[in-house]
C-alpha cells in the first residue's frame, strides 16, 4: 500500500502546491492591477503563470522524487533527476524572458501614453524590439550552457574549448564576417536612430515603411504590399532616403508641361480651389510658378504640403487629374501643342508637273548623282 500512496503523495502534492501558488499569485496581481490601473506591468505578468507553474513543478518533484521508494524511480533515479534538472533549467529561462518582457513592454507601454511626438515613440519601439531580442538569446544561451554542464565530462570538454579558444574565434570571426557585421549594424541602427519601425523610407527606388527591425535583417513594406528584407548593414553602408525623420510633414511637386500661351494666374486660382476641397492638403503652404521654359513648352510647378508621405502623394495625384481635366475643359489652347511649317520648295522652284511623279524628300539630296551617305 506504501509503495501506492507515496508516488501519489509526491506527485500529487506536487501539482497541488503549483496550482495553489499560481492561482495565489495570478489572483495577488490581478488585486494589483485593479488598484493600479495606470500601470500596465501587472497584467502582463500574469502572463507569467504558466511558466512560474512548470517551475513550481519540476523543482518540487526535484526535491521529493528520492522519496519514492518503487524499484522503477530507484534504478532511474539519476536518468530522472537529470531530466527534472534540464526542465527546470528551460522553465527558469522561459520565466525569466516573461518577466523581462513584461518589464520592458509595460516602460515602453507608459512611455508611448505620456509622449505625443510619434517620431520618439518609433525610436523607442525599436530599441525595446531589439532590446528583448538581446535579451531572449542571451538567456538562451546561458540556458544551453547550464543544459550542457549537467553532463558528465562537458567540464573537460569546456577546458579543451578554452585551450583552443584564440584559434577557433580567429576562424569563427573570419567565417560569420558578414553576420557579424550585420549584427552590429543592428545595435547601430537601434541605438544611433537611424531608422525606426514605421519610417518612411527610399531604398533601392522602392518606396515603403519600416515594418520590422531585426539584429540582422529590415522588413519594409512597399505601397503595394510587397515585403522587402534587407541586410541591416545596408543601412549604415549605403545611403537611402528617410522620409519620416525630423517630421513627418512633407511637400510634394507637381509638374505641368503646357503651351506658352496657358493661363498661369487662372492656374494659381484653380490650384487654390482643388486644395480647398482636397482632405489630404494640411494647409501649411502652397504655390504655382512657370519653372522652365523650352522652345515650345513652359513648365509649371505646383507645390502642395501634407502630413505625411501618404497624404502628400493624394494631394499630388487630385492637383495632377484636375488641373489637368480643368485645362482640357476651360482653356484647351494651353495643352502643349507640336509645332509644324509648309515644306520646303524645291531647288528648282517648281514642283513637278505630273501629280503621279514622287514628291521629292525635303531630306533628300538635290542631285541624286552625288555623293551618299549611310548604308544602302
Amino acid at each position: 500500500m506504501e509503495n501506492v500512496l507515496r508516488p501519489l503523495t509526491v506527485v500529487g502534492g506536487s501539482v497541488v502546491v503549483m496550482l495553489l501558488v499560481g492561482w495565489a499569485v495570478d489572483r495577488l496581481l490581478r488585486r494589483v492591477d485593479d488598484r493600479h490601473p495606470e500601470t500596465p506591468l501587472w497584467g502582463m505578468l500574469r502572463r507569467c503563470r504558466l511558466p512560474l507553474q512548470v517551475v513550481l513543478l519540476s523543482a518540487l518533484l526535484r526535491a521529493s522524487y528520492g522519496e519514492i521508494h518503487q524499484p522503477l524511480v530507484r534504478d532511474r533515479g539519476a536518468g530522472i533527476g537529470h531530466v527534472l534538472s534540464l526542465v527546470l533549467i528551460g522553465a527558469s529561462a522561459w520565466l525569466v524572458t516573461r518577466i523581462v518582457s513584461a518589464a520592458v513592454e509595460s516602460t515602453y507601454a507608459r512611455y508611448a501614453s505620456s509622449t505625443r511626438d510619434p517620431a520618439r515613440v518609433r525610436r523607442v519601439r525599436t530599441q525595446v524590439t531589439l532590446i528583448m531580442r538581446i535579451v531572449t538569446a542571451v538567456v538562451a544561451v546561458v540556458a544551453a550552457a547550464a543544459m550542457l554542464l549537467t553532463f558528465p565530462g562537458m567540464e573537460k570538454v569546456g577546458t579543451s574549448m578554452l585551450a583552443s579558444a584564440g584559434i577557433l574565434g580567429i576562424v569563427a570571426g573570419v567565417a560569420a564576417q558578414s553576420t557579424l557585421g550585420n549584427l552590429f549594424a543592428g545595435f547601430q541602427i537601434a541605438f544611433g536612430d537611424m531608422v525606426r519601425i514605421g519610417d518612411t523610407v527610399v531604398v533601392d527606388g522602392e518606396w515603403g515603411v519600416v515594418e520590422e527591425v531585426t539584429l540582422t535583417f529590415l522588413a519594409v513594406r512597399t505601397w503595394d504590399e510587397r515585403r522587402i528584407t534587407m541586410p541591416v548593414s545596408y543601412f549604415t553602408s549605403k545611403p537611402f532616403e528617410n522620409w519620416s525623420r525630423g517630421g513627418a510633414q512633407m511637400t510634394g511637386s507637381v509638374f505641368f508641361h503646357l503651351d506658352h500661351s496657358a493661363p498661369v494666374a487662372l492656374m494659381r486660382e484653380k490650384l487654390r480651389e482643388i486644395l480647398e476641397d482636397c482632405p489630404a492638403w494640411d494647409r501649411r503652404d502652397w504655390s504655382l510658378a512657370v519653372t522652365d521654359t523650352t522652345p515650345s513648352t513652359i513648365q509649371v510647378r505646383a507645390v502642395v504640403t501634407a502630413k505625411d508621405a501618404d497624404d502628400v502623394w493624394t494631394a499630388r495625384c487630385t492637383v495632377r487629374e484636375r488641373m489637368v481635366a480643368w485645362l482640357c475643359e476651360k482653356h484647351p489652347y494651353a495643352l502643349p501643342r507640336i509645332a509644324t511649317s509648309a515644306a520646303s520648295v524645291p531647288p528648282s522652284g517648281q514642283w513637278p508637273a505630273s501629280s503621279s511623279a514622287p514628291v521629292p524628300s525635303p531630306l533628300a539630296a538635290p542631285d541624286d548623282n552625288g555623293p551618299r551617305t549611310g548604308r544602302g
